[in-house]
């Protein structure tokens, strides 16, 4: 059966389009070792700091810094935060840095969560895992922080610099970050404003 030239366009262009989109996603493969040994750091703010980004408010809760190992990257275009919030990245930094400490844990993310399990051949404690990786909801800055987002790889050490905040919607939705890096569940993600990013 011939198939109409337009077609064969179409599914040239996606095919080519999807092999783009691998590519420039790939994970990255670091060698075993700690490639990320400093701890995130924030400063809590005493002021009543707030941004303004389109239908939402968001209220400055703490400078944060962060460098770590990008160990997994979700785009969310669809659901009740996406107007603010258009991606999640898992990080990980000290032990949860480490490829050969990775290898040992299954780990996933979906409905804005990091999920990961353990087994008997995991290396480190669960407690190890829990204050050494983060599920962060980012919001860009700007146009050029959200492509640098965008094109962030698992396994690539990035840097990000901005604030942690609470946000608020006009129609009174709300979400608010977590000051502390020992929380789990429902909760336990940091909402960052993201106003630099640096890949190593």
């Amino acid at each position: 059966m011939l198939r109409h030239p337009i077609f064969i366009f179409l599914m040239a262009s996606y095919v080519i389009w999807g092999g783009w989109h691998w590519f420039s996603n790939r994970p990255l493969h670091p060698p075993d070792g700690v490639l990320v040994a400093e701890e995130p750091q924030q400063t809590l703010v005493a002021t009543d700091e707030q941004i303004q980004r389109g239908r939402w408010t968001l209220t400055v809760r703490a400078t944060y810094r962060i460098t770590a190992r990008v160990l997994g990257r979700e785009t969310y275009n669809f659901d009740a935060l996406s107007d603010l919030i258009p991606q999640d990245i898992a990080l990980g930094w000290g032990p949860m840095s480490d490829s050969r400490v990775l290898r040992s844990i299954e780990m996933s993310q979906e409905n804005r969560f990091f999920n990961w399990r353990t087994s008997a051949k995991t290396l480190v404690p669960m407690a190890v895992i829990i204050t050494h990786a983060a599920n962060t909801h980012v919001i860009p800055a700007d146009s050029v922080i959200a492509k640098q987002l965008l094109h962030l790889r698992p396994g690539e050490v990035v840097t990000l610099t901005g604030d942690l905040v609470d946000a608020q919607r006009n129609d009174g939705r709300w979400i608010k970050t977590s000051l502390v890096r020992d929380d789990t569940g429902a909760g336990a993600c940091e909402v960052m404003w993201v106003t630099d990013v640096s890949s190593s």
